[in-house]
């Protein structure tokens, strides 16, 4: 038999750390080879982490909550099936006489993980709840009369806390919180003077930060700290473009099973941007410009209750308008269902959101590092413009806002290139591209 140990694992090059969100199975519990371990968060995507082989839990290091650097070791695997771990679901269920309630059944010697021991216990816990226990100060004997509701009677962390409540009224948060891990601060401090605006009471409600928020709260932050951010605005006539996606949308979602939206068009506008004036498709590295040769497009995708995520597009200059959409849909269904690889998330030369899908008009969108630029689409609507030859027409206009670094893109190169975009959305033909 062997001990095989589970690192963090690193989800890309860019990648320092990973917090632990789910333990799929406490120590004792049996694994398949590819059977989910364990949920990870990191500051760019959710990502669940399968089992290399198959055996038993035979230890779990560190908490869910915890965040933990990549190569650090957080369980161990014991190859060997034939051991019998006590507390395990898959445990044999052999017959053993009757014991005081007082006592819990032991496990042979050999056969019981080391760092499992606790005092005269042999009984397993997860290192959250005892830690929990340690803080709220019951000993490891009183744990275990504690009825738990896991996997062959384990006691959980809603076990716990339940148990406290009955047992002296210790406020079950107070515990919980004293025996989380310190997360990173994901803004800075309030400045001196400020008061806090998680003040206590009961007009207020406090609602902690999930591992996406905090990384999104982070990188922002960050990114206007980087990068000094300017905005170039401007109105694009989309009304041919409107027209011909309403003649072909039905036609379309009846081939591809999926719409045809604005956003495919904008995107292929953007790549023929990108072409043009490459510089918008680097990024900095210290004193160096480093112009991108791929074109590598990023797709802001909202993910309900999770927050925003960005897969990238790989080589969308070699893709049609059809396999632009194509594309599209693939990474918004993987990225709501938390399906999303590493490569599909990294590597972005340049990023489109689209605002207008929320109904709003324009936005100034905040840059994602390491790249120099981003673009903003606001809703379509149709509004009067006075045309070249001043008549008044009905237009169907879209503002765009073009977001970009000012220590390497000028207002220039800015203006130009949201023009440019501007330019290939007004005079387009649609019906070429596809």
């Amino acid at each position: 038999m062997a001990r095989h140990e589970i690192v963090m694992p690193q989800m890309g090059e860019s990648i320092t750390n990973g917090t632990i969100t789910k333990w799929h199975k406490e120590p004792g519990d049996k694994i398949e080879i590819d059977e989910i371990l364990l949920e990870i968060s990191t500051d760019k995507v959710e990502s669940e982490i399968p089992s290399p082989m198959a055996g038993r839990v035979e230890e779990v290091l560190y908490p869910e909550g915890d965040t933990i650097d990549v190569g650090v070791l957080i369980a161990v695997i014991e190859d060997d099936l034939s051991v019998a771990f006590s507390g395990g679901k898959d445990a044999a269920a052999a017959p053993t006489p009757a014991t005081p309630a007082a006592e819990v059944p032991v496990a042979p010697e050999s056969a019981k993980p080391e760092s499992s021991k606790v005092s005269s216990e042999r009984r397993f816990y997860t290192p959250l709840v005892k830690a929990m226990a340690k803080e709220a100060g019951v000993p490891l004997a009183e744990l275990a009369s504690i009825q738990g509701s896991g996997a062959a009677g384990r006691v959980n962390k809603a076990d716990f806390e339940n148990y406290l409540q009955t047992r002296n009224g210790t406020p079950v948060a107070s515990v919980t919180a004293a025996a989380a891990p310190a997360a990173p601060s994901a803004s800075p401090a309030p400045a001196a003077g400020v008061t806090s605006v998680t003040a206590a009471g009961d007009r207020v409600e406090i609602i902690p930060m999930g591992n996406m928020r905090k990384a999104i709260a982070r990188n922002m932050v960050e990114s206007k700290l980087t990068s000094p951010h300017v905005n170039s605005i401007d109105e694009i006539d989309m009304t041919n473009i409107v027209k011909f996606r309403e003649g072909i949308k039905h036609d379309f979602k009846k081939q591809e099973g999926f719409s045809l939206t604005y956003t495919h068009f904008i995107l292929y506008a953007l790549v023929q941007a990108l072409k043009e004036y490459p510089l918008v498709n680097a990024s900095i590295d210290g004193n160096n410009i480093v112009v991108k040769k791929d074109i590598n497009l990023g797709c802001a995708v909202a993910v309900p209750g999770n927050g925003l995520v960005v897969p990238n597009i790989q080589n969308a200059d070699s893709l049609n308008i059809t396999g632009l959409a194509r594309k599209v849909n693939e990474l918004a269904i993987k990225a709501r269902a938390k399906k999303l690889t590493m490569d599909e998330l990294t590597g972005g030369t340049f990023t489109f959101t689209n605002v207008g899908s929320f109904g709003t008009l324009m936005a100034t969108p905040v840059i994602l590092q390491p790249q120099v630029g981003i673009f903003a689409a606001g809703v379509i609507k149709k509004r009067p413009i006075v045309t070249a030859d001043d008549a008044i027409a009905i237009r169907h206009m879209m503002y765009g806002t073009h977001t970009y670094d000012h220590r390497l893109v000028d207002g220039e190169l800015g203006g130009r290139f949201l023009a440019f975009v501007k330019k290939t959305l007004e005079e387009m033909s649609p019906e070429s591209l596809f």
